[in-house]
């Protein structure tokens, strides 16, 4: 980072620390510090009102890019919610690892599901990249991720649940995106969420995704949450489940440590990704 002259005013500069924040996806205090020739006080507070606008997410260190184009964003109830491109564009680093990692624990003649979402897109691709797997049949709800799944054919199936078209997330809900759920057992769920929470477990912005995914967890013998570490300790509208009814948790490495901590003294396995 290049340092600014002193004496920018303040409004200035937050907008310049907001839009940097926007840009990297990440960005910790002491750069910051750095950067503007301030106090790390002065980052902290910028930082806490940034987040109070709406601009970013305060993380251990740092702060985390928060919601991205909102003109493509829904809003319902006062929730925001970004676009399924949005939050392509978010925490792509992490997502990546996530995804990754995720792609290891499956073998060759698995049956999977993938929920809808940008981390399990992650998921998504770094299985078709695993060469090595072969007829494995995944069932998913996400209208992009059978795209992306369909260069793998024929060394995988793919299947699409059906139901109802959410346009946001090109995702697919009831009414009728559980029936095919009911009638499988799968070996793994991959699944998203919004919030992670030792106390609330997971949660998600909408019910009716919140709905499919418990039908999800219903449907597999082993149940893997994908999420970036925005997400772990945030609460959000709508319950999928407790976290005992997870058997791994798998994020990024701006989770915030001791929430980490207190989610797996409650009992929850969680695989924080890294570069190796």
């Amino acid at each position: 980072m290049t340092a600014e002259p002193e004496g920018m005013p303040t409004q200035g500069r937050r907008e310049q620390i907001a839009t940097l924040v926007s840009d990297r996806g990440f960005v910790r205090v002491g750069d910051l510090a750095e950067t503007f020739g301030i106090s790390r006080v002065t980052v902290r507070s910028d930082l806490d009102v940034l987040e109070g606008q709406g601009l970013l997410k305060r993380v251990r260190g740092g702060a985390l890019a928060f919601e991205r184009g909102t003109s493509r964003a829904s809003r319902a109830g006062g929730i925001v919610e970004s676009s399924f491109e949005d939050a392509m564009d978010a925490a792509v680093g992490e997502k990546t690892l996530i995804g990754r990692a995720a792609a290891r624990l499956i073998t060759s003649g698995e049956s999977v599901i993938l929920e809808a979402g940008s981390t399990t897109m992650a998921t998504a691709r770094a299985l078709v990249e695993r060469a090595d797997l072969r007829d494995v049949v995944i069932f998913t709800n996400g209208l992009a991720i059978a795209l992306e799944l369909e260069r793998a054919i024929p060394r995988f199936t793919v299947v699409v649940t059906g139901g109802t078209v959410r346009p946001l997330q090109h995702s697919l809900v009831n009414p009728l995106g559980a029936g095919m759920l009911a009638q499988i057992n799968a070996d793994t769920v991959f699944l998203g969420c919004n919030g992670v929470h030792p106390k609330r477990g997971f949660t998600n912005l909408n019910l009716p995704e919140a709905e499919l995914k418990q039908a999800m967890i219903s449907s597999a013998g082993r149940r893997i949450f994908v999420a970036d570490g925005s997400k772990v300790g945030r609460i959000e509208l709508a319950p999928i489940c407790a976290l005992d009814e997870a058997d791994l948790l798998l994020t990024g490495a701006a989770a915030d440590g001791q929430v980490v901590a207190e989610c797996r003294d409650a009992g929850l396995d969680v695989e924080v990704c890294t570069e190796t």
